[in-house]
């Protein structure tokens, strides 16, 4: 008889929870790759995209490449410090970004191609992260949060000896700093 009645209890069991949805709350998922996902001083607020396919997770806009702060190297014609109409809204977007996370820092970084002598593109890549940091103070930016170096022509990334590699030298890349 205890026999017949644990079967029952177990049976009884085994049916309500096969009859019941499996619910499971979304996690939190993050790309640690750059280092910046999750850093407490660059704040804990993310959005979600419109083209996120879990709209329950949250991304960081830093690691997410839906998003406009994903993109971080803006691109110079030759021996021009100029920054391009084209990447005026990449920078205006992270002015923004830094402007509402005040405990954000970024270090620009200036390159050159390897045309011109050392000092020559040390100079060059100096000009060129000081206009990007101009437009993003005249937008609101502490000073204080923007750091310029330049490289000069010491961190290609591009291997070849042509228009096409060294168009992808000359740039500014802008990085998160973590304090």
């Amino acid at each position: 008889m205890k026999k017949l009645a644990l079967y029952l209890v177990v049976a009884a069991v085994a049916a309500a929870c096969a009859s019941k949805e499996a619910k499971q709350e979304p996690t939190s998922v993050s790309d640690r790759s750059t280092g910046l996902a999750n850093q407490p001083t660059l704040g804990s607020n993310t959005t979600t995209s419109p083209t996120n396919p879990n709209p329950g997770i949250t991304r960081n806009p830093l690691t997410d490449p839906t998003s406009p702060l994903y993109k971080r190297s803006v691109y110079f014609d030759y021996d021009s410090n100029v920054v391009k109409d084209e990447y005026r809204g990449m920078v205006q977007a992270h002015s923004r970004y830094l402007t509402d996370k005040r405990d954000a820092h970024i270090r620009i970084e200036g390159n050159c191609d390897e045309r011109g002598s050392r000092e020559y593109n040390l100079a060059l890549g100096q000009r060129r992260a000081e206009s990007v940091k101009k437009i993003m103070t005249v937008l609101g930016v502490p000073a204080s949060h923007v750091e310029t170096v330049s490289y000069g022509e010491e961190k290609p990334i591009a291997a070849g000896h042509d228009e096409a590699s060294w168009a992808k030298d000359r740039r500014d890349d802008i990085r998160y700093v973590v304090e």
